[in-house]
């Protein structure tokens, strides 16, 4: 049974932090092969779902330490039919490799929980295709029933909710919003954007939260942005407006490099940890709901330790 579907406690004031870029991390930090940056293929025996919860550990702690929440995230952004077929996944091996890994994150949340400490237990979904590329856009109805087979699967194990991240257009995002509606579990919707502050399919954040909004009856529980840094996004953020109550979680990347600088670069650049978490701590002072502090491409748990530090100490 699910701890908080029925409510979800990184909906009040205090701050959750998540872990950072799971699969950079194990590619530079731990040598791991990860095919098409494919995190849940390490689910298929036991030193890879070790590796898995190895990599977990230190963010669990900080949080823990820290006094925080902590939103706990499957390594499934990839599990989906297109990239599972790239490794041979049919579509019921998926279906058990997203239920096993919420299995997986709930024994080692079960390690941690204690005291005043919520741990949130999230199944992680990705965009069809790549994350950085608008591509070939579904319409609505045809994202919902694409990510239905992986929502379907979290729905009917201890998942608390799903998020999805890296979107990068709307009917994709909406579709998914309504896969979990259908599904009875609570969603949040994570967004990229590009150096301009736009998604790369073009749209504004502001565009892209109110017409997902508009289409599901405000369906999201909330939204995030992941995978850019904040260079490229304060500025598209505008104090005092309607839209902006709904963004309450960030994730960004360790590097200032753009999407397609990213992708060719064959070395990592993890950034400055404590200038990142100074610049988490501004955004915060600007947008104090945004509580939902965490890291992508990049970042390991010396960037998010320095993010929820750098918070607290504003706070």
């Amino acid at each position: 049974m699910s701890m908080y579907r029925d409510g979800l406690p990184q909906m009040q004031n205090r701050i959750f932090l998540t872990d950072g870029g799971l699969e950079t991390s194990l590619i530079f930090h731990h040598g791991v092969e990860l095919p098409h940056f494919a995190s849940f293929h390490l689910m298929r025996d036991a030193e890879g779902r070790a590796k898995l919860t190895d990599y977990s550990r230190p963010f669990l702690g900080t949080a823990r330490s820290g006094g925080y929440g902590f939103i706990l995230d499957t390594p499934t952004w990839r599990a989906n039919a297109d990239w599972g077929e790239k490794l041979g996944y049919s579509a019921e091996a998926l279906a058990a490799v997203n239920r096993q890994a919420v299995a997986l994150m709930d024994e080692l949340r079960a390690e941690y929980v204690v005291g005043d400490f919520p741990i949130v237990l999230s199944g992680a979904i990705g965009p069809r295709g790549d994350g950085y590329v608008a591509g070939d856009v579904m319409s609505v109805s045809e994202a919902e029933a694409y990510h239905s087979a992986q929502i379907d699967s979290f729905a009917s194990t201890n998942a608390d909710m799903v998020t999805a991240f890296t979107m990068n257009n709307v009917p994709e995002a909406t579709g998914i919003t309504r896969a979990a509606q259908r599904a009875s579990i609570p969603v949040a919707i994570s967004f990229t954007v590009e150096t301009d502050g736009r998604l790369p399919a073009g749209q504004s954040l502001r565009e892209a939260i109110e017409a997902v909004d508009d289409q599901t009856g405000g369906g999201p529980a909330y939204y995030m942005i992941n995978c850019a840094h904040p260079v490229h996004f304060m500025q598209a953020l505008e104090t005092g407006a309607t839209w902006m109550e709904r963004l309450r979680g960030i994730r960004a990347n360790a590097s200032q490099r753009s999407h397609e600088e990213l992708d060719q670069s064959p070395d990592l650049d993890d950034g400055n940890p404590v200038e990142l978490g100074q610049q988490y701590s501004t955004l915060r002072a600007n947008f104090p709901h945004i509580t939902i502090l965490g890291g992508c491409c990049g970042t390991d748990h010396r960037h998010v330790a320095s993010i929820g530090h750098a918070c607290k100490l504003a706070a």
